[in-house]
């Protein structure tokens, strides 16, 4: 299964702890916060002015 921008951070971080690393240096150090739970990855990287591709791609070099 590959990561997609339509999965929540919650969804991500639970299936996938490695990629805590590479959240936080995309500058997401919110992953543990309540409200980023139910935020989806794409909602996330918009919060953070984050490349949603360069994002969903790293995620999935890290996997």
């Amino acid at each position: 299964m590959s990561i997609t921008k339509d999965m929540t951070i919650g969804e991500l971080v639970r299936t996938y702890p490695q990629v805590i690393e590479t959240l936080m240096s995309f500058g997401m150090g919110c992953v543990g916060c309540p409200s980023a739970q139910a935020e989806t990855i794409e909602e996330a990287a918009m919060v953070h002015a984050i490349d949603i591709e360069k994002l969903v791609d790293a995620l999935n070099k890290a996997v």
